[in-house]
């Protein structure tokens, strides 16, 4: 065993005090080499997952690291909750990756053939430096983290599917945070972004809030363009946030309610617009300029900021009636190098007076509407979050089946409580009625979120829509809530399975065989398969007996029913297209 880390070519490494030495691994936590800088204690809390702490000796706030490091053998992709973060081994000598309260989250795994758990890590602390790749050398996979003072890492090599290791380091993360996550935010819901973008007006929203909760979309998320008459979009408007196109907008509110639907609206929380009447005033408060956006981020560490974005945001729900906020662009106060805070803060980071705001305007909201409901976005996923939140969205991929499907997995994979949600989805008019069904196939395993103009929607889209959003509905509590087992990170997560209380939801994005068998499938009573593949030849494998099935189109007419065998048996269900099964 090396005792520092000095043959490793990394020109990109910080500065550090800290140097790793040997630390000795009981057997049952795995093949790991394990180096730490600090004062090191080593716990195993099962068969091959095992508890680090590394703490600054002095008891200060000096760097400490862990670094471990194991075979790089039968290895398939490198999984992180970031955009576009899964799929390829990164190399040890890549920059290392910064997480904080408002980017990202301190966790990623190495996955093996058959989806298991080569290695999966998750640290105690939101903000951390972490480093994790191949070292060409020696064909290792070498992990390091580091932070000041005292430090915490769940490192599991157990060897089970790779989802299963990360549900536990998220149920290790959720410990004493509380959320509370109501109904309505696990159920399809309506977006004017895609469809309106900024030409928001009480008709245009009231007409798609009425046509949506005919389709079964219960919520209607209003964006950008309320708060001004502008149209030529940027964030130059951004700060007062009166609705200037949304006049009298409590009763305007009303008239949503009143058709059944919730009512949610948009906030960019960071910016202050240049042509804003709250410029003159918190512009001095700058975090960082953004002249591209017709903008500035403003701090959190000020008192003043705080109050007056509080005092905007809370006033949705407490005056208007709203139902819950999509609070955007978080992840903008993940300044990496701010500037010192002036007399007038109260704060000495950034994240800590972005706990205050976020903890302030979620209190405002829950006391005013309890079942209110608050959306962040991919990237801000890190579980410092998780109390100020309701529900996570995929980051914008305007329609990109594929890659929703992906980001919707990988945020699922470590949202803890969180609802998570997809990006919104749009199409061209004319787009065929089997691609309408595989956009929301390829999103089946999170809330749906909807923004095409429902009122030029042709009456075979229309169905198409109502069918599989309520698919989603009468199967929330397996899709969302059942394990969660999603295949091959590498290639995208052509397969995915959701087991629930007696049903199974699988989804074929590709021309494979669907495993029916317990062991893969479960005890279930009811095995639908969703076929998102253009081949129709949906070939069940390892199951025993016979089933009825009945397969539906992209519509929902059923086109055939039969008795299959659950081993071998091979049923042609149209692209887009429901397969169901039940146990004779």
């Amino acid at each position: 065993m090396t005792d520092t880390t000095d043959e490793i070519w990394e020109p990109h490494a910080p500065a550090t005090t800290a140097r790793p030495r040997p630390v000795e691994v009981p057997a049952s936590a795995g093949r790991l080499e394990l180096l730490v800088a600090g004062t090191a204690s080593v716990n195993v809390l099962a068969e091959g997952v095992v508890e680090v702490t590394a703490e600054d000796p002095e008891g200060g706030t000096g760097d400490v690291r862990i670094e471990w490091r194991l075979p790089c053998v039968d290895v398939t992709s490198f999984w992180s909750p970031d955009p576009r973060g899964t799929g390829w081994l990164p190399t040890a000598w890549n920059a290392p990756r910064r997480t904080g309260l408002s980017r990202g989250a301190p966790v990623a795994a190495l996955v093996g053939t058959g989806d298991t758990t080569v290695c999966a890590f998750a640290t105690d602390r939101e903000e951390v430096l972490a480093s994790a790749g191949v070292v060409e050398e020696t064909g290792e996979f070498r992990f390091w983290v580091q932070a000041a003072g005292r430090l915490t890492v769940r490192i599991d090599t157990s060897g089970r599917h790779f989802g299963l290791s990360l549900a536990e380091l998220a149920d290790w993360w959720a410990g004493d945070r509380p959320v509370h996550v109501p109904d309505a935010a696990r159920l399809p819901a309506y977006s004017t972004w895609y469809a309106l973008h900024q030409n928001i007006t009480p008709g245009t929203v009231e007409q798609q809030a009425a046509l949506g909760k005919e389709l079964g979309l219960d919520t209607i998320i209003v964006d950008d363009g309320w708060m001004t008459t502008d149209r030529t979009r940027g964030y130059a408007h951004c700060g007062d946030w009166e609705p200037h196109s949304l006049p009298d907008t409590a009763a305007h509110v009303a008239r949503v309610h009143d058709l059944g639907v919730q009512y949610m609206l948009w906030y960019a929380l960071p910016f202050i617009g240049k042509d804003s009447a709250a410029w003159a005033e918190l512009s001095r408060f700058t975090l960082v300029d953004a002249p591209h956006m017709g903008a500035v981020v403003v701090d959190p560490r000020y008192p003043a900021v705080r109050a007056h974005l509080v005092d905007r945001l809370a006033r949705a729900v407490e005056e208007w009636g709203m139902d819950g906020l999509k609070v955007d662009f978080i992840d903008w106060f993940g300044v990496q190098d701010p500037p010192a805070p002036g007399p007038e803060a109260d704060c000495a980071t950034v994240d800590e007076g972005l706990h205050l705001l976020l903890a302030e305007i979620r209190r405002r909201t829950a006391a005013a509407a309890p079942e209110s409901m608050i959306e962040h976005r991919q990237p801000y996923v890190s579980p410092g979050l998780w109390p100020y939140a309701t529900m996570v969205r995929a980051v914008d991929c305007p329609l990109s089946s594929q890659e929703n499907r992906q980001r919707v997995v990988d945020t699922r994979l470590i949202a803890g409580p969180l609802a998570v949600h997809s990006d919104m989805l749009m199409w061209h008019p004319t787009e065929p009625v089997e691609q309408i069904a595989c956009h929301l196939i390829n999103v089946l395993f999170g809330v749906p979120q909807i923004s095409v103009d429902l009122a030029v929607q042709s009456p075979a889209q229309r169905e198409t829509l109502a069918f599989w959003l309520g698919v989603s509905r009468a199967h929330v509590e397996t899709l969302q809530l059942g394990g969660f087992r999603p295949a091959r990170p590498d290639l995208g997560y052509p397969m995915i399975t959701a087991v629930g209380d007696g049903t199974t939801v699988v989804a074929r994005y590709a021309p494979l065989p669907v495993a029916t068998g317990t062991e893969a499938a479960g005890e279930w009573r009811t095995l639908l398969v969703a076929n998102a593949d253009a081949d129709p030849g949906v070939r069940l494998t390892g199951g025993r007996g016979t089933a009825e099935a009945t397969v539906q189109d992209a519509r929902g007419r059923t086109v055939g029913t039969s008795t299959v065998h659950l081993d071998g048996g091979l049923v042609y269900v149209p692209r887009g297209g429901l397969l169901t099964l039940r146990r004779v």
